[in-house]
Formats: structure tokens, C-alpha cells, sequence
């Protein structure tokens, strides 16, 4: 039974000694608590300093302002950036290597490659329908609100290119040259390169394999201990990134293209919540238990845009809150940082068909199909670092015909939707961990 407290104990403050080791305590433990303050704190620093906001300073000095705010959130993904490739290949090759069984290897890769697919096609048809439904496009003004080259933004450009057959498509995922492949981060190709290395190391002698496995160890080891280093940086880098997009963006671009981003934000909401449906019915899994496990990636994802940035701790996080074996995180986590994009083909696919509405253009149904394949496709293997959907959405417009320059539209709200997609999108990788966990229980 508990004892009633006496007089004297709620007049005892706690020493100044415990109430630092429990601040120690909330650092360590309450990652998603700092970056929530770091948002909000951000967001309003930003919107203070803001020359289409509260204005506190002029352009010109709120420029330079935010150039410094934002540099811990540079180093932050500066350091993420320059650690990504190692930790993707080494944390592959483990999870192959680990898992033992070449059975049990090809039953995951069998399930996991088709679940990929699936939840990508129902993103895109999701953002189409959506699209179609709602018809933003029509609420714009492309003569008055196109930016052009004078405006002095920066539009992605693409030289023309030739029509590839589909077999030197499929050759073209073997690195031929392992370290053009790194140097030109073509992360699909490493990814094949790391799954090839894996099986190779499981199908040999464990004799032959252990100096290599325990050296991709101890590679996977440094490379978690930099991160470790750069999450250190993690609240200051969300207040600064945050602070500088609201001293960029303002309100004006915001309100400007309110439906356009609604739209892909609704369309993200739906996705989140065919995720939680799939948690439920094939996980077996109490959705909202499962959101609170993961509100940690969720929102360091949301506020530095980078799925590579959020893959140490969403490995972590799937095996200490998840409870899926190192395996299965180790394999599913990389692979769907890499190829399962869903959230960035819902906004490609919605932003193209905004932009093909904005142009008065009528698309038919085979312009349609086209336009899902190619956003499909180009969703694929596209790196994990910020701003990157804006120039695979340049890719898009390119097969479909449309002027590139169009996108001058839609680059100002860009990184909120990229901040939101992303987070949509390590949703998606770590429910895929609790459905691979209940569909390959041990042996």
C-alpha cells in the first residue's frame, strides 16, 4: 500500500545534482520532445525575421541571418550525407549476412520487393485521383505566378535524352565500375552491389566469410558512432533549417499555392493512413502504439527532409520499440530508404498533374499511364537527401513534354512538402519492417 505522504516531503525540492541528471535523462531519452521545441522555436524565429512576415529585419540582413541559423542544420546533413554510402552498404550486407538462411533471404526478398511495389502503385493512384478530383491547377494564374529565369530562381535543367531499352536498363543496375557508382551516388546501383556482396558472403565457408563480415561490422560500427556524432547536432539542426525556409518562404508563397499544397498534404494523410491499415490488418499491430514508437524518426525525418538522415535511428527504433529483429531492420530499413519512396511519387505525380492543369493542358489516358509508370520508375532509387524530388519531378515533366521552367511554380513550397513526404516515406519503411517481422516469424 502506498504510504501517505508527510508535511515535510512537499516542501523538499529536489538538489540541484538530480534535477541535472534528470535533464541528462530527458536529453537522452527524449529526442522527439527536443525536435518538437526546435520546430516551434524555429518556425516563429523564422516568421519574426521573415521580410513577408513580422519583418523584424530587412532583406538584406534577413538573408544573412538565416545563412548562419541554418549552418548546424548544414553540418548536420553534410555529416549524414558523408556517412550514407557506408552505412547503406554495411548495414545491407549484414542483414543479408545474418540472416543465415538463403531460404529465409530469398522468402524476404520475394515478399519485400512486391510489398514495395504494391504500397508505391496505390501512392501514385492515390495523388491521381486525388489530383483529378480536387483540379488545383485551376486555381492559379500561370501568366501572372510562372517564374522564369529573370526571377532569379533556380530551375532544374535537363539535357534531352534518348529512349534506353528496357535491357540495358536492367544491365545498367549491375555497378560495372563499383566506384563511379559511389562517386556519382547511383544508389540503386550500390544497393544491387551490396545484395550481390551479401549473398556472395552467405554462400560461402563461414571461415572464408568472418574477416570480411566482422571488417563490414566494424565499418557499420564507425559509421553509426559519426552519426551518433551528428545527432548530437539534431535539435540546433531543425531550428536553424526550419528558421531559414520561413525567412525565405514567408507567407506569400504559402498562401499563393494553399491548394496545390493542400492537396498533396491531404493525399499524404490518406497514405499515412493506408499505412496504419496495413499495420493493423497484416502486422497485427495497435496503429496508434505503432505511431508512438515512431514519433521520433517521424519528426527528426519531418524537419530535416532526409530519409538517409532519419536510417540509424529508424533501424534502432524498429528494433528497440518495434521489436523487429536486426535482420529484418538491417535489410528492410536501406532497401526502402532507397526504393520505397511512396510519399515523393504521391507529391511527383500530384505536382505534375497541378502543373499540366496550370498549362490548360488535357492529359488522355495513355498520357496517364505514362506519366504513373515514369513516376513509379523515377521514384526508384532516387537518393534520400533534400530537394532531390524537385529534380526527379524535372525528369517527369521531361518525358512528358512540358517546359521544365514550369516548376518555377512550385519550388517555393517545395522543401515543406519535401519535409512532409519524407516523413510519410520512413513511415512506410518501418511499417514494411512490422509486416516482413509477422510475415517471417523465427525459425
Amino acid at each position: 500500500m502506498t504510504q501517505p505522504r508527510t508535511p515535510s516531503s512537499w516542501r523538499i525540492a529536489p538538489s540541484p545534482s538530480i534535477l541535472v541528471d534528470r535533464l541528462q535523462i530527458l536529453i537522452r531519452t527524449r529526442l522527439w520532445a527536443q525536435i518538437l521545441t526546435a520546430m516551434v522555436v524555429g518556425i516563429s524565429t523564422g516568421l519574426l525575421l521573415s521580410p513577408s512576415g513580422f519583418a523584424l529585419l530587412s532583406e538584406q540582413t534577413a538573408t544573412v541571418v538565416s545563412g548562419w541559423l541554418a549552418l548546424p542544420g548544414q553540418v548536420f546533413l553534410a555529416l549524414i550525407q558523408m556517412i550514407m554510402i557506408p552505412l547503406v552498404v554495411s548495414s545491407i550486407i549484414l542483414g543479408i549476412a545474418s540472416s543465415g538462411d538463403p531460404s529465409q533471404l530469398r522468402r524476404m526478398g520475394f515478399r519485400i520487393a512486391p510489398y514495395f511495389l504494391g504500397t508505391t502503385v496505390l501512392a501514385v493512384a492515390i495523388g491521381a485521383v486525388l489530383a483529378f478530383w480536387v483540379e488545383p491547377g485551376r486555381y492559379i494564374d500561370i501568366g501572372s505566378t510562372l517564374v522564369d529565369e529573370a526571377s532569379g530562381v533556380d530551375v532544374p535543367s535537363l539535357d534531352p535524352g534518348s529512349d534506353e531499352p528496357l535491357p540495358s536498363i536492367i544491365v545498367r543496375l549491375i555497378p560495372a565500375n563499383p566506384l563511379d557508382a559511389v562517386l556519382e551516388e547511383q544508389m540503386l546501383q550500390i544497393v544491387v552491389l551490396a545484395i550481390l556482396v551479401g549473398i556472395a558472403l552467405m554462400s560461402i565457408s563461414h571461415e572464408r566469410a568472418f574477416v570480411v563480415v566482422e571488417l563490414t561490422a566494424s565499418l557499420q560500427e564507425l559509421s553509426m558512432k559519426v552519426v551518433s556524432w551528428a545527432m548530437l547536432l539534431a535539435p540546433a539542426a531543425v531550428f536553424g533549417l526550419l528558421a531559414q525556409l520561413c525567412i525565405d518562404v514567408g507567407f506569400d508563397a504559402i498562401l499563393g499555392l494553399s491548394v496545390y499544397m493542400g492537396t498533396v498534404l491531404a493525399g499524404l494523410l490518406l497514405l499515412l493512413g493506408l499505412y496504419l491499415l496495413i499495420v493493423m490488418l497484416v502486422a497485427q499491430r495497435n496503429p496508434l502504439q505503432f505511431l508512438k514508437a515512431i514519433r521520433s524518426v517521424q519528426l527528426l525525418a519531418f524537419s530535416t527532409s532526409s530519409s538517409a538522415a532519419v536510417m540509424p535511428l529508424s533501424m534502432k527504433t524498429a528494433e528497440d520499440k518495434l521489436g523487429v529483429r536486426a535482420a529484418v531492420s538491417q535489410f528492410v530499413v536501406p532497401l526502402g530508404a532507397t526504393i520505397n519512396m511512396d510519399g515523393t511519387a504521391l507529391y511527383q505525380v500530384v505536382a505534375a498533374i497541378f502543373l499540366l492543369q496550370a498549362y490548360g493542358v488535357d492529359i488522355s489516358g495513355g498520357q496517364l499511364g505514362l506519366l504513373v509508370v515514369t513516376t513509379i520508375g523515377a521514384s526508384i532509387g532516387s537518393p534520400s537527401t533534400p530537394g532531390v524530388g524537385i529534380v526527379v519531378l524535372a525528369s517527369i515533366l521531361h518525358s512528358m513534354g512540358m517546359p521544365v521552367t514550369g516548376l518555377g511554380m512550385v519550388l517555393g513550397v517545395d522543401r515543406i512538402l519535401d519535409m512532409a513526404r519524407t516523413a510519410v516515406n520512413v513511415t512506410g519503411d518501418l511499417a514494411a519492417c512490422t509486416v516482413i517481422e509477422r510475415w517471417l516469424p523465427p525459425e
